[in-house]
């Protein structure tokens, strides 16, 4: 029987974008045939050795966030920038989905099925996107993207929690607030079939930040500690500010976050915007 790490590996490694969406849709066609043995495997690479890079082409070239400029709504090469950035996310997610299923062992059943079933839907969005690429003349590659998701998952590798909360709960969940307000600029522009594909991932990215919100309460279960105070608490140690509004909470309570939890997350922004505002009238 085939192994689902050593296929998540395999995943992982593939370089070319249409050989590893490929082979997502067929290992988790596999999985869910019972073809996947999941309860033993090869140990994971040492520390040293671990697979801190997904494979990839030369295209697209990775520079510094600061640098991914001129995506906007103002003309086709700007929309075009900020789909191909979207793409880049899901090409992302895929790379992520199979690094959680094979960097991290002896866990249930379900986190496997819950990070098969996500490699699948990042990689049907990576295919949606791409193909509004292309009906607009470009195609992935042809923008500079850049690689902060994926540098917080190394990051946060040694850690399941940490990378639940913070890859998963912060920075995959923007989407739930920002997507909806793509869709429509989508729509006002007449680009229906982006509205209609950026509907889709909205939906599904609200089941993939509730498998992140899952598994970090699991583990916060397991390590007996408050998951809300535990959350914040990782932010901290992670990231330089706490996330910045608007927040869908609506969408954000679907994905697992507690009602304190987003007391908190809009409190703080508050906290920040009025201190921005005091600097901006004392300047």
């Amino acid at each position: 029987m085939r192994n689902l790490y050593q296929e998540a590996k395999n995943c992982f490694l593939t370089a070319d974008p249409d050989e590893k969406m490929q082979l997502s849709l067929e290992i988790a066609s596999a999985w869910d045939a019972g073809q996947l043995q999941w309860q033993e495997g090869e140990t994971p690479l040492e520390p040293v050795l671990q697979l801190n890079q997904p494979g990839r082409l030369d295209r697209p070239e990775l520079v510094a966030a600061g640098k991914v400029k001129n995506r906007g709504f103002k003309s086709v090469q700007q929309r075009a920038a900020l789909i191909h950035a979207l793409a880049h996310i899901e090409m992302t997610a895929v790379n992520l989905a199979w690094d959680s299923i094979y960097r991290y062992r002896q866990m249930p059943e379900e986190y496997y099925a819950d990070w098969v079933k996500t490699a699948r839907e990042e990689t049907q969005h990576f295919y949606m996107l791409r193909q509004s690429l292309r009906d607009m003349g470009y195609d992935y590659g042809d923008f500079p993207a850049h690689n902060e998701l994926w540098q917080m998952a190394v990051t946060t590798a040694d850690d399941l929690m940490a990378r639940m909360a913070i890859v998963h709960r912060v920075l995959e969940a923007r989407a739930l607030d920002v997507v909806p307000f793509s869709v429509d600029r989508f729509r006002a522009i007449g680009d229906k079939a982006t509205a209609d594909s950026l509907i889709i991932i909205a939906n599904d990215e609200i089941g993939h930040v509730n498998a992140g919100s899952r598994w970090f309460r699991f583990c916060c279960e397991q390590q007996q500690v408050d998951a809300d105070s535990m959350f914040f608490k990782l932010i901290k140690q992670y990231l330089r500010s706490t996330p910045k509004g608007p927040f869908n909470r609506e969408a954000r309570i679907k994905a697992g976050f507690s009602s304190w939890e987003m007391q908190e997350l809009e409190r703080q922004d508050a906290l920040f915007k009025a201190g921005k505002l005091k600097k901006q009238l004392e300047s």
